[in-house]
């Protein structure tokens, strides 16, 4: 696996859609603890590590659109591009009732090293394949888990999570619904609204249209599942696209 902090795919493409992956994977560098966050393999497979499936999708449904996509190649739990650089839970030390060992004696200044090694070159790939598009869409792809440890279970299929604007999402929403086998979140199940979000920072704050899209992980396990679920997304990103004259 490559050390870099990201990985481009389909990088050379010149389309407007932009796809990324904020929580593409599970890797811990082995500058961090030797490569473990102190964690059992089975806690680092879950949810709380990275959006299980999402990376398949995002690649698929980049291939789809005939655009680039920018995954993310360190663990959100090494820290988190998809919060603000102010965040209190950029670097977690407890998530869904499991405590990260290796970040619980985090300091300042090793924020800050996490942030110029992984953090920072993640966003600025980003934002270099954005400002390469004079129109550029950006499309966000993440996953859920099924249910938290003692909460309700979730029954959305898929969500779009949106702030105000819903250039995009609104007719990504319609989209998604007329498959009429979804049940379709909308800012489920959590807001779309989080300031300094990765969303946040490279479109609504330059004014680009965006979605982001949650799928529950349960559906994409698998790499049939996941080439399912871009074909399906890329179908409704498309018409949504069309119906919004972007």
């Amino acid at each position: 696996m490559t050390d870099a902090a990201f990985i481009l795919h389909g990088q050379d493409r010149s389309g407007d859609w932009v796809v990324t992956c904020d929580h593409a994977a599970n890797r811990v560098p082995d500058e961090i603890g030797g490569g473990t966050l102190g964690l059992s393999a089975p806690d680092m497979a879950r949810h709380i590590a990275y959006d299980v499936g999402a990376a398949g999708v995002a690649r698929a449904l980049a291939d789809a659109l005939d655009a680039p996509a920018v995954l993310s190649n360190f663990s959100r739990l090494v820290i988190d591009p998809n919060r603000g650089e102010d965040d209190p839970t950029l670097v977690m030390k407890l998530y869904d009732g499991t405590i990260i060992p290796e970040n619980r004696a985090a300091d300042a200044a090793e924020v800050d090293r996490r942030l110029g090694a992984y953090y920072r070159p993640y966003h600025t790939a980003i934002s270099a394949q954005m400002a390469a598009r004079a129109t550029p869409i950006l499309v966000s792809v993440h996953s859920f888990t099924p249910q938290l440890g003692g909460r309700a279970p979730r029954p959305w299929h898929v969500a779009v999570l949106h702030t105000e604007d819903t250039r995009l999402s609104d007719h990504l929403l319609v989209a998604l619904r007329a498959e009429g086998d979804l049940v379709v979140g909308q800012n489920e199940p959590y807001t779309g609204v989080l300031k300094g979000d990765a969303v946040d920072r490279h479109a609504t704050g330059h004014g680009h249209p965006n979605a982001l899209i949650e799928i529950r992980n349960d559906l994409i396990e698998t790499l049939g599942d996941q080439l399912n679920w871009a074909n399906r997304l890329a179908r409704c990103l498309d018409a949504a696209r069309a119906a919004a004259n972007l």
